[in-house]
């Protein structure tokens, strides 16, 4: 029973994901209809219909870590799914591209928030065994969201006529309130009740609904640790020196993470696949196949998470990348038939789901201290975002196949891609700690002391 507790809790917190992955990717769906109903210039586009959920990313993931910490994790994760349904249902409404701007970005609060607070929530409830997976859940349910948002917008395709974006959008309000309502089940983590609320009778019955066979001693563990680490805290911040190593890794993990074209290729699917000549139809069920690769390797890349631990997945997922990415530029370059540039874009998909995919999330909310873990987590994630949102922002001017840079043939931005991704494969086999198996307070020694 205890047991089912930890995953039941895990899961709900986890599908703070879903909501996430659905909302990023649906709108890929709105992209064409969009652009032909307020005639928007590439840059106007860029800026304001595709990336504006982006820069609302960057501005929850910036402040994520404060609700979380003042507020509580359990707090904080239900406003995510009231702000995720108020974003679905206004931007379906939207009478102007401003008006649905502005929507879009209260979405990308929610998402922001969502990639500080879910994975710390898991990570603190988790035990050494199973924090891999189950923190790796929220990548999960991303990858479960980005793969029925391309069903669901397949589906409502032709369902409103020149308007069906509209409720390809706002579907999304569905979920939304069922994850509101579900949070109210789960308790607050003990790690915040102990490190920043000092209530250690409440922290106490969690850990026994969690499954820890003696909550004393994990409590005066916890305890002891923290005290390590206040002893040097004086007049410290997040920024100070002694956290100097654990920000470098948060900030090289996400940016790799998103000069990989994970969002690149996930954004703007329908269009890339259109380049090669597949038509509308055929390259949203493209789109399927590619968030249906990401969800089958997502379950490999949980199976090994905790078996063969993170710096060897982000091994094997650079090396995909690599391959991979430099075929679809040579597919591009030299006009190979669909079917080839589809292989390697799966592949690609598949390379990011065993690694990177699988990896950050968990990586940045298990490499900080409990007393900033939010906070680190805060800047983990808004680093992810700011270079999600400038690479969505720019890709129009490369893109567009009338202005673009590269509109008639994109070769050389997979080219480039692919390069980031040897300087990630150097980075990994030079800088990275392997993390697995291990208490989050003994990583707290082990990162910083």
């Amino acid at each position: 029973m205890k047991k089912n507790n930890l995953f039941q809790y895990s899961i709900v917190a986890a599908l703070a994901g879903f909501i996430f992955g659905f909302d990023t990717v649906v709108i890929s769906g709105a992209n064409e209809p969009i652009k032909n109903l307020w005639h928007t210039s590439p840059l106007f586009h860029g800026m304001f219909i595709m990336s504006m959920a982006l820069w609302g990313t960057v501005v929850g993931a910036l402040v994520g870590g404060i609700p979380a910490e003042k507020f509580g994790r359990k707090k904080t994760l239900f406003w995510i799914g009231i702000l995720f349904a108020i974003s679905a249902l206004g931007t379906a409404l939207a009478p102007s591209p401003y008006v649905f701007s502005f929507f879009r970005f209260i979405g990308g609060l929610g998402i922001g928030i969502s990639s500080v607070v879910a994975p710390t929530y898991i990570s603190e409830i988790s035990t050494p065994a199973t924090r891999g997976r189950l923190t790796a859940m929220y990548q999960f349910n991303i990858v479960f969201g980005i793969l029925i948002a391309f069903i669901s917008n397949y589906l409502l395709q032709g369902v409103g006529g020149a308007e069906d974006w509209r409720w390809m959008l706002g579907v999304l309000a569905i979920p939304s309130l069922i994850y509101t309502l579900m949070v109210v089940t789960v308790p607050e983590s003990p790690r915040w009740l102990i490190s920043i609320k000092n209530d250690l009778p409440a922290a106490k019955k969690v850990l026994a609904k969690i499954g820890v066979e003696n909550p004393d001693d994990e409590v005066s563990n916890i305890i002891t640790a923290n005290a390590a680490i206040e002893t040097h805290e004086a007049g410290e911040t997040i920024f100070s020196s002694r956290y100097r190593r654990v920000l470098w890794l948060a900030f090289l993990v996400a940016f790799f993470n998103q000069l990989s074209g994970i969002n690149f290729i996930l954004y703007y699917a329908p269009e890339i696949l259109s380049r090669i000549g597949l038509g509308a139809t055929e390259s949203l069920a493209n789109s399927i196949a590619i968030g249906g690769t990401n969800l089958i390797f997502t379950f490999v890349g949980l199976y090994l998470i905790d078996r063969l631990g993170r710096r060897t997945l982000l091994i094997i997922g650079s090396l995909g990348y690599i391959i991979s990415l430099s075929l679809v530029a040579i597919a591009f370059k030299t006009e190979a038939s669909p079917a080839f540039l589809m292989i390697f874009l799966l592949m690609f998909i598949a390379s990011h789901a065993i690694g990177q995919g699988a990896v950050i999330w968990v990586f940045i909310a298990e490499i900080f201290p409990n007393k900033v873990r939010a906070l680190g987590q805060s800047f983990g994630a808004s680093t992810h975002w700011i270079f999600a949102a400038i690479i969505t922002l720019i890709t129009p001017v490369f893109l567009d196949k009338k202005t673009g840079i590269f509109g008639k043939n994109p070769w050389p931005i997979f080219l480039f891609f692919a390069f980031m991704m040897v300087l990630q494969l150097i980075w990994v086999l030079t800088r990275v700690p392997e993390t697995k198996g291990v208490s989050l307070e003994e990583l707290e020694k082990k990162l910083l002391l």
